[in-house]
């Protein structure tokens, strides 16, 4: 009989949450309304943007952020852009599916991101982008790969989906690239059930994303309430041009019902981003012993948010731990294997080998949960079974 369960992510809604979907559910509307337009604000608010456009999930708001830099700018069909050997497979996958190449690049050994100093080797005459991706709830080097892509004129979108709330020398994850995505996905930071959100500075970009997410639909007439309050002669224009497609969209939108959710959740992040980060420390300080893990390190000058607790063994296998821990109770996760992947090693022809950072990971590498309805006695729990597990002066059992 398993004591303990303790999950990856979490679900807890508040009070206020409940409020607001009732609020939504009073009012008989479904559709595009004033809680996902003042979540969208608040959260574009919060990270240091102009705009921000949610989607039915984060996987939709890094294919219209790639389809609308590809329409602004006329990339062709096997253009490239530069993602991390080591991500959810999603983001890659949408370049595939925008007509684009992706091309891999090894992380950093200590904080899992995009190494900057493997980028410009990848660099080619048809590289249009690099995609870094804030894995875990720690901001990638921005400093250095924005750097790079000024040197080469090419555009960046943040790929931070699993990275709210943090910050890079001072400045928000997601406030670097000219578009950059967010997801609200079960396990996720804000969590929305699905969801995503697409975030820029650029009004020209918002523009295109938001008619990308509504078929493609001319922004004149995006939501029911855009043909109130207005003059005969707008009213005119806005009845000539509502049922007008001028791109090739699609139907990404989400409804009222995240809105409420969302933005309930966003007024109270602080309280859930400081629990997360207590329960970080906690594992942290009573882990810090273990010499044969490799456990979460924090970039200077950089905030980390703690979407997941990454470990990863230095030599050994990850199978027996893995199993361990969770006959345990203590449920865990691969780190996003991306390069070993059956379907990409086909299309591609890839090998582990050729991203050594990336296979290290992928061989011994784990996640578990680090989410702020942890209590004492579960975290208690998770550094008890670790020792178990590494006992006998550091031999594993």
């Amino acid at each position: 009989m398993v004591e303990f369960k303790i999950g990856v992510g979490t679900l807890n809604l508040s009070e206020r949450c409940k409020r607001y979907v009732n609020q939504v559910l009073d009012s008989n509307r479904l559709s595009y309304g004033p809680f996902l337009k003042k979540f969208e604000n608040e959260f574009a608010r919060i990270h240091d943007s102009k705009y921000a456009v949610f989607t039915n999930s984060g996987t939709s708001s890094l294919h219209i952020a790639v389809a609308c830099l590809k329409e602004r700018y006329g990339w062709q069909d096997g253009d490239e852009v530069i993602v991390p050997a080591v991500t959810f497979i999603a983001s890659s996958n949408v370049l595939i599916h925008n007509g684009l190449v992706p091309v891999f690049a090894d992380v950093e050994k200590d904080y899992y991101g995009i190494d900057p100093s493997l980028i410009e080797d990848k660099i080619t005459r048809k590289t249009r982008a690099i995609m870094p991706v804030h894995l875990f709830g720690l901001p990638c080097d921005m400093g250095s790969i924005m750097k790079i892509a000024q040197k080469y004129g090419l555009k960046v979108i943040e790929d931070s989906c699993e990275t709210m709330f943090a910050k890079y020398n001072g400045r928000s994850v997601g406030s670097f690239g000219d578009i950059s995505c967010f997801s609200t996905y079960v396990a996720h930071l804000l969590v929305t059930g699905v969801g995503g959100l697409t975030v820029t500075n650029d009004p020209e970009n918002a523009v295109i994303l938001r008619s990308l997410a509504n078929h493609g639909r001319d922004n004149i007439y995006i939501h029911i309430d855009d043909d109130k309050d207005k003059s005969r002669e707008e009213l005119k224009e806005i009845i000539d041009r509502r049922f007008s497609f001028v791109r090739m969209g699609h139907s990404l939108r989400g409804t009222e019902m995240e809105g409420a959710i969302g933005l309930g959740q966003l007024e109270e992040h602080e309280e859930m981003m400081r629990k997360r980060r207590q329960v970080a420390s906690k594992l942290l300080d009573g882990l810090k012993d273990i010499r044969q893990i490799q456990l979460p390190k924090i970039r200077e000058d950089c905030d980390h948010s703690f979407m997941m607790f990454p470990v990863v063994l230095h030599n050994e296998s990850k199978e027996r731990f893995v199993n361990y821990l969770e006959s345990k109770g203590i449920e865990t996760r691969d780190m996003l294997p991306l390069v070993n992947q059956p379907v990409y090693k086909k299309f591609f022809g890839l090998r582990e080998n050729m991203f050594p950072i990336a296979d290290w990971i992928n061989k011994n590498g784990f996640y578990i949960g680090c989410h702020q309805d942890i209590s004492e006695e579960e975290i208690q729990h998770i550094i008890k079974v670790f020792h178990e597990f590494f006992s006998f002066g550091g031999q594993i059992r």
